[in-house]
């Protein structure tokens, strides 16, 4: 099986976090990590719909709070980040929330 593609994702601490990019649907195995769904563009680029993390990507995406509102925004894409240790998940959602914006993730100040 081919290696999927990659989106890179720069931190507010200036890290490079690299995710692997499915095409949805999608379904994955029992492990931890962080997780972004995004909108493939017209130019290639990805906007991005929603960022969380995991300790179980194969059962996190059943009922989702945010399932309704991350498929009224039209996400084509999910990547995701391996990261066993929730520790170190949650520093990366929150590197990466302090960069990026998101279209159904709540902002906080």
């Amino acid at each position: 099986m081919a290696t999927p593609p990659t989106l890179t994702i720069k931190g507010k601490s200036g890290t490079d976090y690299h995710f692997y990019m499915y095409k949805l649907p999608v379904i994955f195995s029992d492990s931890g990590g962080i997780y972004i769904y995004t909108i493939e563009l017209p130019t290639g680029f990805h906007q991005y719909v929603y960022i969380g993390i995991t300790n179980n990507l194969s059962t996190r995406f059943d009922n989702h709070h945010k399932a309704n509102e991350i498929a009224k925004e039209g996400a084509t894409h999910l990547s995701i980040l391996w990261e066993s240790n929730e520790a170190k998940r949650i520093e990366i959602e929150k590197d990466i929330l302090g960069a990026i914006s998101t279209l159904c993730n709540d902002h906080m100040n």
